[in-house]
């Protein structure tokens, strides 16, 4: 009922990420599959899924242990294995999948270099087999490309009853919200008739408010750039001031704004201003009633 992607990105900047991608034709699929720790792996449980493989596989493979023996010790010691799909990335790249002799089909699973897929209840194999070349051929951050397989997958066939929701998780060292957590990417369709699809406009938007660092471009804000900022500020209602260049009041307007509108992982204490947030502004202005 689920096709997943479990991959590991070593060469991920500032340091290396491990994440899952997931669809269904099952509510919050997002609740059940994925689970991932940085510096640890990551875990997709699925099929019949048992949900305690997330907790025990990721602690297993945080003290040491590699993707295909914590695969083994969780399968080997449940009684309904054969009813069930899974598969692990660990800390160092190591992959396995594994699919129950009792999954309804299509059931299977593919592993490449630093990832795998699975999934059960498909159209067919071509749902894995695309998602395997989307994967190996997409460009950008692992959640792109995470993102790109699952796109793939559905439009292969996806899952054989339909689609209900999807989910995508990605973790690196202080990745999250401002450097406060690990998860770089959590984002779930729940429940929607176009789920793979409305991921992927998630994930963009995620992309616009949470930006990498690689992805600003930062210009100096020289006077003309200062007058306008002023002039758009000013129209929505922000007291820009009506001094010359990027003086104080100015700074203080432009901060308020960026604070209001969440884009402050785009903001600079230095006389520059990312160029998004520039055109965020136009935008806004060009919106804003007459």
């Amino acid at each position: 009922m689920t096709f997943s992607i479990v991959a590991f990105d070593p060469h991920a900047s500032p340091s290396p990420e491990w994440g899952v991608a997931v669809a269904s034709k099952f509510l919050a699929v997002g609740a059940v599959v994925p689970a991932a720790r940085a510096g640890v792996g990551a875990i997709a449980t699925q099929a019949f899924a048992n949900v305690t493989y997330r907790p025990r596989g990721l602690d297993a493979l945080a003290a040491g242990d590699d993707a295909e023996t914590v695969l083994r010790a969780l399968t080997e010691s449940d009684d309904d294995r054969e009813q069930r799909q899974a598969g692990i990335v660990d800390a160092r790249g190591g992959v396995t999948t594994f699919t129950g002799k009792e999954c309804m089909d299509w059931a299977g699973g593919r592993t490449g270099e630093g990832y795998c897929c699975q999934g059960n209840i498909l159209s067919g194999a071509a749902v894995v087999d695309d998602m395997v070349s989307a994967f190996e051929t997409a460009d950008g951050e692992l959640a792109s490309r995470l993102v790109d397989a699952l796109v793939a997958g559905f439009e292969a066939g996806g899952d054989a009853r339909g689609m209900q929701s999807a989910a995508l998780l990605v973790v690196r060292k202080g990745g999250g919200y401002l450097g406060g957590t690990d998860e770089t990417v959590n984002l779930r369709s729940d429940d929607h008739p176009d789920a793979v699809h409305e991921l992927a406009r998630l994930f963009s938007a995620h992309q616009f408010y949470f930006p990498r660092p690689e992805a600003l471009q930062f210009e100096e804000i020289d006077e003309p750039l200062a007058a306008e900022i002023r002039a758009l500020l000013a129209e929505l209602g922000y007291k820009s001031g009506s001094g010359a260049g990027y003086d104080r009041t100015l700074k203080d307007a432009l901060y308020d704004f960026a604070g209001t509108e969440n884009l402050e992982q785009r903001w600079s204490d230095e006389d520059r201003v990312d160029r998004e947030v520039v055109a965020y502004l136009r935008r806004m202005s060009q919106e804003r009633p007459a």
